[in-house]
Parts: structure tokens; C-alpha cells; sequence
């Protein structure tokens, strides 16, 4: 009883230390992603990469249905024994905290990745137009030189499996330009889930506890690429959701197959639209006047792939996950994914379109 009463208190002076340490994001980056975190990762993905369902998934699930296990033996008793439920829950809530940290959490208070690529950030609206016109002409002639055609959407003609293994050659090509994003022992699933994360309005995640990357299998193929090379970038100990967005961007971009570059040029773009479309809604009109039919079809097909998983509970789980990365050190809260766009135009002032 009293182990299990010093496990729950242990919460309170975990949280400091973790804010402590995390003030120190040079001692996080040499230390925890550099050091330990790259030895746990490296070993988990060892042992669960081969398997080709998620372990990750399974343990969910089996959490869950313990907690309804314990609610069903101990719910007359609960009412009775409010001190020892709230130390239960403490005591479950100290051992996932401590255990997230050392798995994957301390990663949220790294250095920043515009520092690896001596990035030189920039939010100035007429440069974020001007970029935004260069990504529509690359856009546009990948487009037309897949489909011979600017009117037709493009189809990705690869299964998951094979996306999969795209993914893993374009690491082996951006990690010859960029050492530091080489990535080993390959743990890339789709998740048990999938249906799940759709309606909750999810791409995919990372497991922390079993460091694999989950991917949404429902997702269309224009973009299953990026976001595989999204998860993959948060296996590598980015946590920052614009960090990854960019990685996945570049992984893709720089892969050798068209349809990948087709895709990441296109991802990019939406995000720089967007943030045109915040800035001057007449210069967004103008720009989207200048995409080929082809490119608005592919974006109409994430749209309405979307739309018609739309359903109440969304924002909740929208909110928490917010909540969450706010209180992980991104202050932008889930609006951090938009900011991969000051990412890409300092990283193509060095690497021109």
C-alpha cells in the first residue's frame, strides 16, 4: 500500500524535473534523442519491425479492457473507497508518465531541426507568395507530366506495402545529403485502427511505448507517402508536428519516383495556400486560379475523403490532442503542423525548387 501511495506522489516531482530538464534542450538533444533514445528506438524497432500487425495497437486495447475489468470488480467499492481510486488512478498515471518520457516525451524539448539545417526562418507574406507561386508551377508540370493531361487528377498506382518501401529509399537518398535523418530497422505499419483514427481526423501517429509508426490505411494515396515519411521522422526523435510535416516533405520530395515528388509538391502547397488564404483572400483566389484542374482534383479528393468521416466527437478529440501538445512544449498548440511553412521557405532559399 505504501509502494503504491509513493508511486502516485512520485507524479508531482516527475513534472518538475521534466520541466527542468527541459530547459536544457542542449543536454536533451546530446543526451536523451542522441543517446538513450536512439539506443531504446533502435532496439524496439529491432524487436517489433518484422511483425507485420501493431503490437502497439493490441496493447491499447488490452489497457482498455483492463480498466473496464477494474471498474467492473471494484464499481460498488469505488464510492466506498474514494482515497484509494484517486490513488490507483495517480499511481497508473505516475508509471505512463515516467515511462512515456523515458520512451519518447523528453524528444518534445530537443532543439529545434532549423538549426541542423541552419534554417534561417522567414514570415514575411510577399516571400511566402512568391513560394507559393514556384510550388504551383512545380505542382502543375508534375501534374502534366504524369498524366499528359492538366484537367486529370493523379492516381498513385502503388499499394501500401510498396509506398512503404518507396519511403524507406527515399531516407536512403536524403540521408546521403543529411546525415543525421538516416533511418534503420524500419517498424511502418498501418493501423489496427484505422476506421478510428479517420472519424478522430488522424493520419497516423508514432506508439511511444513500442516506437512504431502507425499510418491510417484508409487514407488515398496522394497522401499516404508524406505522412509515412511523417511518422518515420517522428521515429527518429522529432516531436514537433511542423518538424515532421517537413521531413515528410522532403523525404518525399527528394524521393526518385515521380508520383512521390508529385505528392510532396502538392502537400507543400496546401500548406502555403493556406497561409496565403489567412493573409489576402484575393492573391489565394488568384493563385488557386493558376493550379491545373488535375491538382484541384487531387486536393478535392482529400477534401471529400474527409468531409464524409465529419462527425461530433471530432473537435473533442481535436482539443485533447492540443491540449496535449501545449502541454509538451509547442505552444502553437495543433496549429503547429501550419508551421512547416516558414520550414520550407528557408530550407529552398538554400536547395532552389
Amino acid at each position: 500500500m505504501n509502494l503504491k501511495t509513493g508511486i502516485a506522489l512520485s507524479l508531482i516531482p516527475q513534472i518538475i524535473l521534466v520541466k527542468w530538464l527541459g530547459s536544457h534542450p542542449n543536454w536533451i538533444e546530446n543526451y536523451y534523442s542522441n543517446g538513450v533514445y536512439s539506443f531504446l528506438s533502435n532496439v524496439f524497432r529491432f524487436l517489433l519491425g518484422w511483425i507485420p500487425f501493431s503490437i502497439g495497437d493490441l496493447l491499447y486495447t488490452s489497457l482498455v479492457l483492463l480498466a473496464i475489468l477494474y471498474l467492473y470488480k471494484q464499481g460498488r467499492s469505488l464510492f466506498k473507497n474514494k482515497l484509494r481510486f484517486l490513488r490507483d488512478i495517480g499511481m497508473v498515471l505516475s508509471v505512463a508518465y515516467f515511462t512515456f518520457h523515458i520512451m519518447w516525451g523528453f524528444n518534445y524539448y530537443r532543439e529545434p531541426i532549423a538549426a541542423k539545417f541552419e534554417i534561417e526562418q522567414t514570415k514575411e507574406y510577399q516571400e511566402l507568395v512568391d513560394f507559393t507561386r514556384q510550388l504551383i508551377k512545380k505542382t502543375n508540370n508534375l501534374q502534366t507530366s504524369i498524366t499528359k493531361d492538366t484537367a486529370m487528377g493523379v492516381t498513385i498506382p502503388y499499394t501500401q506495402k510498396e509506398q512503404f518501401q518507396k519511403t524507406l529509399k527515399g531516407y536512403e537518398q536524403l540521408s546521403k545529403k543529411h546525415p543525421f535523418l538516416n533511418y534503420q530497422q524500419p517498424s511502418i505499419k498501418t493501423s489496427l485502427f484505422s476506421k478510428a483514427l479517420t472519424y478522430m481526423g488522424y493520419a497516423g501517429y508514432l506508439n511511444p511505448f513500442t516506437n512504431e509508426a502507425q499510418v491510417n490505411g484508409l487514407l488515398p494515396n496522394f497522401r499516404f507517402p508524406v505522412v509515412t515519411g511523417h511518422e518515420i521522422g517522428h521515429q527518429l526523435g522529432y516531436s514537433a508536428e511542423n518538424e515532421t510535416n517537413f521531413i515528410g516533405y522532403l523525404v518525399t520530395a527528394n524521393n526518385e519516383d515521380v508520383y512521390f515528388k508529385y505528392a510532396a509538391a502538392a502537400y507543400a502547397l496546401g500548406y502555403c495556400l493556406n497561409d496565403v488564404r489567412r493573409g489576402d483572400q484575393e492573391i489565394f483566389d488568384k493563385l488557386v486560379s493558376e493550379l491545373n484542374g488535375g491538382v484541384k482534383l487531387n486536393f478535392q479528393e482529400m477534401s471529400v475523403f474527409w468531409n464524409q468521416y465529419e462527425n461530433p466527437l471530432e473537435p473533442i478529440f481535436k482539443s485533447i490532442f492540443n491540449s496535449f501538445l501545449k502541454a509538451n512544449n509547442q505552444s502553437q498548440g495543433i496549429k503547429s503542423y501550419n508551421a512547416v511553412v516558414s520550414l520550407l521557405i528557408g530550407y529552398h532559399k538554400q536547395y532552389p525548387l
